[in-house]
């Protein structure tokens, strides 16, 4: 089976790790996906993160995040450009997610950013994904 949207595969287990309740889970390495569990880790989302670049691919262990009703502290992921249909924005059209209380992650050409360091940076890119 090839992979044609790894990033959504990664949203998705973290996705299926945290509902089920495990504690970590460990992915596939790449780059792309090393800088999106960096920011979520930096956001408060995630409890923290191994990368691992030994191997062939190496691997990310991510360790999930509950707060103190156990509840999982990444609310929703959603993916927001696929490779079917890109989803663009400019400068001044950067979503806000969840009126703030969200992020979304944008690739730009100063890399991997959340919407806020988006707007701060004056930079557009293409929207990875929406998390909250």
């Amino acid at each position: 089976m090839s992979m044609t949207d790894p990033i959504a595969d990664l949203l998705t287990r973290i996705r299926n790790a945290q509902q089920a309740g495990h504690q970590s889970l460990v992915v596939p390495r790449s780059t792309i996906k090393a800088r999106l569990v960096a920011i979520l880790k930096r956001e408060g989302f995630l409890e923290g993160y191994i990368d691992d670049e030994s191997g062939p691919q190496g691997e990310i262990k991510i360790f999930l995040k509950y707060d103190s009703a156990n509840s999982g502290t990444i609310r929703g992921l959603l993916r927001v450009s696929k490779p079917g249909r890109r989803v663009y924005v400019g400068k001044d059209e950067i979503p806000r997610v969840r009126n703030g209380l969200g992020i979304a992650i944008l690739t730009t050409p100063r890399g991997l950013l959340t919407d806020s360091q988006a707007r701060i940076a004056g930079v557009g890119g293409e929207v990875i994904c929406h998390v909250w």
